[in-house]
């Protein structure tokens, strides 16, 4: 083999090496304490854990769609809400108010589950935020208006932002400015959550590309951006957008939460990996632990009283030959999900 060759062929066996390495469960604290194979037809997308109200709630699609409500603490279902279709769940804890990204938006009661009323909405609902900060929540979608802004005590739509691209996640410093990253411009926008306008970017392409998670250490103001191209958590500076440093994680983010009482950021994946970052001071961060959970359980929650992280999942059969119409390039393809199969995964120390 010729030097050059040699090289070259060494240096394809490290790259490997490193993805391998990023996929590779490693020892660590946490472990998947519970899985509640819960089952139920229909697709999934967010989970939310309402730890305040001790619920857990799963929007279920399909010609079913519903949201199923689990006790946070033992997992037993609670109760449903009906004919509600959609991806994702914010609960305001003060006046008991949540509301799906459906479209119309379902607004419901968090106490009785029973549903308020509708809120006619346009583009296409998808993530979903609360705002203490002003009782607001934030409907996030991938076509224009990117966001709309709804009072979250009576369900009066305030305001649209205008964000230039497709936002995935978004996070409140709960102080008036909020963090979305930009899903396709690989840019994480800053919001001035007062009027409601665009008040700067910060640029991670080279670092992350198609950023699908965000999370934020709020004492320190620090953002956490998981990204699928390449498969990195990106972390930075909130004022200024400084980029601290690049971590490896799992294949197919979609989601991530930061855990202010360990001082740890979490990145959940279709791999069926949850990789952990260890916050060790403002400026120092590292991969502490990844975790096997189940493949497909991309997003996850954070019950903060608990520090028990949340991630739901499903098994699928063997996937199609082909892309189906109108399926996102890049997207890896899954066959139908298995009857039944649907399971909620407890991960915690």
């Amino acid at each position: 083999m010729r030097p050059l060759y040699r090289t070259c062929a060494i240096a394809i066996v490290m790259f490997a090496s490193i993805a391998l390495a990023q996929n590779t469960p490693t020892a660590g604290p946490y472990k998947v304490l519970k899985t509640a194979k819960v089952g139920g037809a229909g697709g999934f997308d967010y989970v939310f854990a309402d730890s305040a109200g001790r619920r857990l709630y799963v929007p279920r699609s399909g010609p079913t769609g519903r949201i199923t409500v689990f006790d946070l603490d033992s997992l037993v279902p609670v109760g449903e809400i009906p004919n509600a279709t959609g991806h994702g769940v914010a609960v305001d804890p003060d006046v008991n108010h949540g509301f799906l990204t459906s479209k119309p938006i379902v607004m419901f009661d968090s106490k009785t589950l029973a549903t308020i009323k509708t809120i006619d909405v346009q583009g296409n609902p998808d993530g979903i935020l609360f705002d203490p900060y002003n009782e607001r929540v934030y409907d996030l979608s991938h076509v224009a208006p990117n966001v709309t802004v709804i009072d979250a005590k009576d369900g009066s739509i305030v305001g649209t932002i205008d964000l230039g691209g497709m936002p995935e996640q978004a996070v409140t410093d709960r102080k008036g400015h909020l963090y979305i990253d930009i899903e396709d411009k690989d840019k994480i926008a800053v919001v001035d959550a007062k009027t409601l306008s665009v008040t700067g970017s910060y640029d991670v392409a080279g670092k992350g590309g198609t950023c699908a998670g965000l999370a934020m250490d709020i004492k320190n103001r620090i953002l956490f951006a998981t990204c699928r191209n390449p498969k990195t958590m990106v972390v930075l500076n909130a004022d200024d957008g400084n980029i601290l440093t690049v971590l490896p994680i799992g294949t197919g983010t979609d989601g991530a939460v930061f855990n202010a009482n360990t001082m740890e950021a979490f990145s959940s994946h279709s791999d069926g990996t949850l990789t952990v970052v260890k916050e060790n001071s403002p400026t120092s961060f590292v991969v502490e632990q990844t975790v096997q959970t189940m493949p497909s359980g991309k997003t996850l929650s954070l019950d903060a009283k608990t520090n028990r992280i949340f991630v739901i999942a499903a098994e699928f059969g063997a996937p199609p030959a082909t892309p189906p119409p109108g399926w996102p390039p890049g997207r890896p393809l899954r066959g139908e999900m298995i009857t039944d199969s649907f399971s909620i995964l407890a991960v915690g120390k």
